[in-house]
């Protein structure tokens, strides 16, 4: 069934908010303060994983670094774009529709905790890579995966950030689910080194949302978010990175 995999996975991060919102109000003040910095440092030595998995190589029993120039080029002219455009501020619009909609208007941090959790679960190549799968040959087994994932990430961020967290599951929904219906149009530009570019890219970015989570938010990284798509346009240059 093509789009199952988008279902389970959002059904995924519904189930880890409302595990996250039960448990977190044993938590004190001081405890999900905590919570949230352990989170930040979890989500950045993912993100260094996945980063170095796509800059380090060996070559001859040595270490060998790379990628340098793509990972300065794709974020600045991202950033440049997305500054222009305002994405992190249509984030927050739409948060706060949600907080409205949803009843929960009196939680100051619920737009922080949305914006937070939808740019960790949304970025990456498993979201993209996993949602051509599933549209093409209804595999839905990488976003499977990934919604376990999404289940222990956001749990642990509704606990500490609060109920917004558990609102990814919208844009995670819409992201993966349009992906699905036109995985047919997208496959064939996400060529193994496109995959490569997008997957380093995005972890960087994730990254970023490591580093608001522990030292509080001084990135706009939705601003950030078109440094993606110049990472698959990188993959059609003439030269490599």
């Amino acid at each position: 069934m093509s789009g199952l995999g988008t279902i389970i996975n959002s059904a995924a991060i519904v189930a880890g908010g409302l595990v996250g919102h039960f448990t977190g109000r044993f938590f004190q003040e001081e405890q999900q303060d905590a919570l949230t910095k352990t989170c930040g440092i979890s989500v950045l030595f993912i993100a260094i994983a996945g980063a170095m998995q796509g800059m380090l190589h060996i070559d001859g029993g040595r270490i060998l670094s790379g990628r340098s120039m793509l990972v300065v080029l794709c974020l600045a002219f991202g950033t440049i774009i997305g500054e222009i455009i305002g994405i992190e501020k249509g984030f927050e619009l739409f948060g706060e529709w949600l907080k409205r909609k949803s009843g929960n208007s009196g939680d100051k941090q619920f737009v922080n905790a949305f914006v937070t959790a939808s740019l960790t679960v949304c970025i990456g190549a498993m979201a993209i890579v996993g949602a051509i799968q599933d549209g093409i040959s209804g595999d839905y087994s990488t976003l499977a995966v990934k919604a376990v994932l999404d289940f222990i990430i956001v749990a642990v961020m509704t606990s500490s950030l609060g109920k917004g967290a558990a609102f990814s599951a919208v844009p995670v929904f819409l992201f993966e689910g349009s992906i699905t219906l036109l995985a047919r149009l997208i496959s064939p530009f996400m060529t193994e080194t496109a995959t490569a570019y997008l997957s380093l890219i995005g972890s960087i970015l994730i990254f970023c949302v490591g580093l608001n989570l522990v030292w509080g938010k001084k990135l706009r990284v939705a601003n950030m978010l078109p440094a993606v798509l110049f990472a698959v346009l990188a993959a059609y240059l003439p030269w490599s990175f």
